[in-house]
């Protein structure tokens, strides 16, 4: 039976004696609550374990709603329409042939082109535009949410698995996305509006994922083609340029970021100076050079080398000055240069560009093979018009008929 006792000073001695603190009534008393409290400590113990395995059910359900909200708002972004500046029907080609991925082509013929360069190195000279309300909306409402359950659940459940499902889901998401933003790109000018749109949607989720920026900066340069307000290309052009500049700091051997950010450095350059474009020209084709190493079963990249390699073959004498003056090797490239590149991407995917083999009839005709100039010209007409460059095409392919 326990006895709580007084405890009296050393000093008094083994003759002192010790109280009872506590009658036996109080300390039948003390001894029934403190057994009441461990009853009471050993059912929390059982409410808390039967409540932490409800909020890993709760974790799971959660990530759930976060996946099927993203898909949700990847369908109801395509239905979607979204203020854009008006297009005009008569747009003329760009003056920087090489540069545009797309769509823009330049009058050469004259032997006086101003051949479009930039530095990708170089700062912008221009002032970004503030982030666009579209991102203030849907996006910050998404990923918040997603945020939110990584946050959550990692505090509820076994970290490794908390991750293994998140991890799964969203990349089940990218790789749902990504296809409709592929499938966007090849569309038609409301399409890649949609596209560009639908990617900015989900930025803030996929920001750390080198397939999402590349295509990002893809629909960039879109974009810039669309529009027809020199500000707008301007502005689409930096932001997208700024884009793929993050990718290529982690991602330096991706063909896709080599190839974009030489596409978007060009059309950042087209309304700079004589200077700024000449410097562009060893950039673009440096950056070409290491997407081809990278991905050399790539059609696009030899499309692009072969327009750098024609337009540098036209270039005009206050160019060739120019460039003489500020590098110790200005860039070099011939016609047979340009055809053998064309000739190259025709080769890995037959009919990849209604352009590509308006520029190899255009090859044989400066090389002076007339028949086989002929020849390409009329399997540039067995092509559609499915593109802004591809109409642009066709306009000079008439031309080149009535010559």
């Amino acid at each position: 039976q326990v006895v709580l006792r007084v405890s009296v000073p050393a000093e008094a001695g083994d003759g002192a004696t010790h109280t009872a603190l506590l009658t036996h009534g109080e300390q039948v008393d003390v001894l029934e609550r403190l057994d009441f409290v461990l009853r009471n400590i050993s059912e929390l113990r059982k409410e808390v374990e039967e409540l932490r395995n409800s909020l890993q059910h709760l974790a799971a359900e959660i990530v759930g709603e976060v996946r099927s909200h993203l898909e949700e708002t990847q369908k109801v972004t395509r239905r979607r329409r979204f203020p854009f500046p008006r297009e005009r029907s008569d747009s003329t080609g760009s003056s920087s042939i090489y540069f545009t991925a797309s769509s823009g082509t330049a009058n050469t013929d004259d032997g006086e082109s101003e051949g479009g360069y930039t530095t990708a190195n170089a700062e912008s000279d221009y002032d970004r535009e503030s982030e666009r309300e579209s991102e203030e909306g849907e996006d910050e409402v998404s990923c918040e949410t997603v945020r939110t359950a990584r946050r959550d659940s990692l505090d509820l459940v076994n970290e490794d698995e908390t991750h293994l499902i998140l991890d799964s889901s969203l990349e089940e998401g990218l790789g749902q996305l990504l296809q409709q933003a592929d499938r966007l790109h090849d569309g038609n000018e409301q399409e890649k509006r949609e596209g560009f749109q639908l990617l900015l949607n989900n930025k803030l989720a996929y920001a750390d994922q080198k397939d999402f920026l590349w295509r990002l900066a893809r629909a960039h340069s879109d974009m810039c083609e669309l529009t027809e307000d020199t500000d707008e290309k301007r502005s689409y052009a930096s932001d997208g340029k700024e884009e793929v500049e993050i990718a290529l700091q982690k991602w330096d051997r991706s063909a896709e970021c080599h190839q974009w950010y030489a596409v978007l450095c060009g059309q950042l350059s087209e309304h700079e100076s004589i200077q700024k474009r000449i410097q562009a020209g060893y950039i673009f084709k440096e950056h070409i050079d290491k997407a081809i190493e990278l991905k050399p079963e790539d059609p696009k990249s030899y499309y692009l080398l072969g327009r750098w390699c024609y337009q540098v073959s036209h270039l005009g004498w206050l160019e060739k000055k120019t460039a003489s003056a500020l590098f110790e090797a200005p860039p070099t490239a011939t016609v047979q240069d340009a055809l053998q590149n064309f000739l190259r991407a025709e080769e890995l995917s037959p009919g990849f560009s209604k352009a590509g083999r308006i520029y190899i009839a255009k090859c044989y005709r400066d090389l002076g093979k007339s028949s086989a100039a002929l020849h390409w010209m009329n399997l540039a007409s067995e092509l559609p018009v499915n593109t802004k460059e591809d109409a642009e095409s066709e306009r000079e392919l008439e031309e080149m008929r009535s010559v």
